[in-house]
């Protein structure tokens, strides 16, 4: 929405203003969410991980620096308060609440304001980058270490964000990469309080080791403290002096859901002059858009642009009141419509909880990996409050997850707008809305990234030519051919077929490989037209079941096709209302195997035998070998190297 600090859309300059705006309280189900990951067996690592990562539970001290020139007390949270005697300035965010106070009489004010504004307009993923440069101002005021009583500067920067913590961290530039960055950029000092034995602290380079725990030097009584025991100390005593405590923090920050704009749920709330905020009364809802809106340029909500919408009656007192002319995050509607599905046409409330019941939770969900933070976890959160409330049994929505990679074509995203989007009439006009389905099943592993290629789309077209022509042929031979005993051919064909089934089953039972199922129904493909080239006549039995399973082995992937050549096979039902075909465990037992000849690694002979032959009896047979003996006689064997059912290699010098 934002690109090198314009509007997408009008090219005009962005910047932040303060609003009263309105949220959701999910950082008070952060523990559950973070913790019930670990009940989620059917979802992707990544996922959970991307979410676990995003929530950010960290245990550390959250403290106080007094800051005499204003009369306050800056809080700052860290994980390492046992570096906190090595802390040689604070930093705040440039839109800390007291920033303007501390700058009010600095004799280069004009230039912080300015620094603040161009700060302000940043982006935070720009501000926070690992390689976005680290900028910051001496604010020219002081603030007091709460155990040295050292007096440090104040400074404000771009690393560090109003709404992340406490906007204000501590800079401890000896144990902290980024801190030690910003030390050595605006030359302030550097003071090791954590020793590693064996290494002297290095001040010109950054090492690894110097965030690591250690054992504590020029921290007064605390000297001599491992970091773990130092951190409990440290706690300790700022507690007793009413200036810290332990405290667990996350990353996740409250969910805002308010939005300026007039698409979205109008949120239910009315101001009234004499009683303040007060909710919508459930029999008033839904609170619905009206449609006398009028879109202007400008900073007003469209809704503020219709009286009837906005005057209103205090549910309280009576008196004259105005609406709420903020909308809601669209991303509230994607939270719950699951359980909607379950109850779609209640008129009354959003679902009947026993309905809901019955069909929550969701069996498989599928979803792109972009949502694997924001919709995923709001969905989540959703649920646990309907659980909370009683509505709901289920604590979690999705009880297995697949997330789907993204079409890409000559390496970048799909989109409208980079005008590389291939229109599927285009191809469904050209080879069929089967030829489409199986490409993009076939191309890639559901789970990643499919580039496009009009040279697959090609040759899946080409393949199903294939099977239309096979399945034709076999059908021919079921309806003229005789039937009896299967030929040893035979038997090696129908087992390729009943390993083929055990495969595609499995693939799409568990795991969702739809390619490798693919490949397996394009290898049986293969084994019956080299079978078909090779002999005169197929069994009528066999060509039945293999064309019959083939077609049904295809539906799920091509269901257009595999309809029409069930019916050309003379059923009159749908093929996609037959059972699923089966294999047959002793279809799948093999009686001979063929086992490679090898003299010094070479190829020389193969042989077709027991699956019970002893190793003795398949090495007198190796040595008995004509194409053998002409790379063995008058040489002598150094030993014979056997692979059960694969090869011997007899090794001669």
């Amino acid at each position: 929405q934002v690109i090198d600090g314009l509007c997408w859309r009008c090219d005009n300059p962005v910047e932040k203003k303060d609003l009263s705006q309105w949220f959701l309280r999910i950082t008070e189900y952060a523990d559950r969410l973070l913790d019930d990951l670990d009940t989620l067996d059917g979802w992707p690592q990544r996922v959970k991980l991307m979410q676990k990562n995003w929530i950010g539970r960290s245990e550390g001290t959250e403290f106080s620096f007094d800051v005499p020139s204003i009369n306050e007390r800056v809080s700052v949270y860290t994980t390492r308060v046992d570096t906190i005697y090595g802390v040689s300035y604070v930093v705040l965010a440039p839109e800390h609440p007291y920033v303007e106070r501390l700058i009010e009489n600095a004799p280069n004010k004009a230039e912080l304001e300015a620094f603040i504004t161009r700060m302000r307009n940043m982006s935070d993923i720009d501000r926070t980058s690992t390689e976005a440069p680290k900028e910051g101002m001496f604010t020219g005021s002081y603030a007091v270490n709460p155990m040295s009583g050292e007096q440090v500067p104040i400074w404000i920067a771009n690393y560090v964000l109003v709404d992340y913590g406490t906007g204000a961290v501590m800079g401890s530039p000896a144990h902290d990469e980024r801190d030690w960055e910003f030390a050595h950029k605006y030359d302030l000092p550097i003071k090791p309080v954590v020793a590693h034995k064996g290494e002297t602290y290095n001040f010109d380079t950054w090492v690894e080791s110097n965030h690591e725990d250690g054992v504590l030097v020029n921290s007064g009584e605390f000297d001599g403290q491992t970091s773990a025991e130092a951190r409990k100390n440290i706690t300790d005593a700022l507690h007793e002096r009413g200036l810290g405590e332990g405290k667990t923090n996350f990353r996740l920050r409250d969910w805002l859901i308010s939005r300026q704009r007039y698409w979205g749920v109008p949120i239910p709330v009315v101001y009234c002059d004499n009683c303040g905020e007060q909710l919508v009364p459930e029999e008033e809802l839904p609170v619905r858009l009206p449609e006398d809106v009028k879109f202007e340029s400008g900073a007003v909500s469209p809704l503020a642009t219709s009286e009837a919408f906005m005057n209103a009656k205090c549910p309280k007192c009576g008196g004259p009141a105005h609406r709420e002319t903020d909308t809601m995050d669209t991303f509230i509607d994607s939270s719950w419509y699951f359980l909607r599905y379950t109850d779609a046409l209640n008129d009354n409330a959003p679902f009947d909880s026993k309905i809901a019941n019955y069909w929550m939770n969701v069996d498989q969900y599928i979803g792109g990996i972009e949502h694997a933070i924001l919709h995923l976890l709001y969905s989540r959160f959703f649920v646990k409050v309907l659980h909370d409330l009683g509505l709901i049994e289920a604590n979690e929505p999705f009880r297995g997850l697949l997330t789907q990679g993204m079409v890409l074509k000559e390496g970048s995203k799909m989109s409208k707008s980079k005008g590389n989007v291939v229109s599927p009439e285009e191809i469904i006009n050209k080879y069929g809305a089967d030829t489409a389905r199986l490409f993009i099943l076939f191309a890639a592993p559901v789970d990643r990234d499919l580039d496009w290629s009009n040279q697959g789309v090609e040759g899946s077209y080409r393949f199903l030519g294939r099977v239309w022509r096979i399945v034709d042929a076999y059908d021919q031979a079921a309806k003229e051919n005789h039937s009896g005993d299967l030929t040893k051919d035979e038997v090696a064909l129908r087992r390729e077929l009943h390993r083929v089934i055990k495969k595609v089953t499995e693939d799409l039972d568990n795991s969702f490989n739809f390619n490798t199922a693919i490949s397996a129904i394009m290898e049986l493909v293969n084994a019956m037209y080299a079978h078909k080239d090779k002999v005169e006549a197929v069994n009528a039995d066999l060509a039945n079941e293999l064309t019959h399973n083939l077609v049904l082995l295809l539906a799920p992937f091509v269901p257009h096709m595999t309809e029409e050549l069930w019916h050309e096979l003379g059923e009159t039902e749908s093929v996609h209302t037959m059972n699923w075909p089966t294999y047959e465990e002793s279809a799948l037992k093999v009686d001979e195997v063929e086992v490679v000849l090898q003299v010094n690694g070479k190829v020389r002979d193969k042989l077709t035998v027991s699956v019970n032959i002893t190793k003795e009896e398949l090495e007198a047979l190796a040595k008995e070998s004509s194409r053998v003996q002409e790379f063995t006689e008058g040489k002598q064997i150094v030993k014979i190297i056997y692979v059960p059912g694969k090869l011997v290699n007899i090794v001669v010098k």
